[in-house]
């Protein structure tokens, strides 16, 4: 795992192109606001979305 500091308005840059920008946008009260720019093929979810995506898709797998 990378682990980096940033301050707001700083971002890190994924891929060789800059396929994936990542800036903060605020932090306060243990909180902080990102902002994605991406292309809009590459997914952007939250963990816990995700995981209930992929939850509830092998539920129907299962029921296959």
């Amino acid at each position: 795992m990378l682990i980096l500091t940033r301050k707001t308005n700083q971002s890190v840059v994924i891929g060789k192109d800059a396929d994936v920008v990542i800036s903060v946008l605020d932090s306060r009260d243990g909180y902080v606001r990102l902002g994605f720019d991406a292309p809009r093929e590459i997914l952007i979810y939250r963990e816990e979305i995700l995981k209930k995506i992929q939850e509830e898709e092998k539920t129907q797998e299962e029921e296959k």
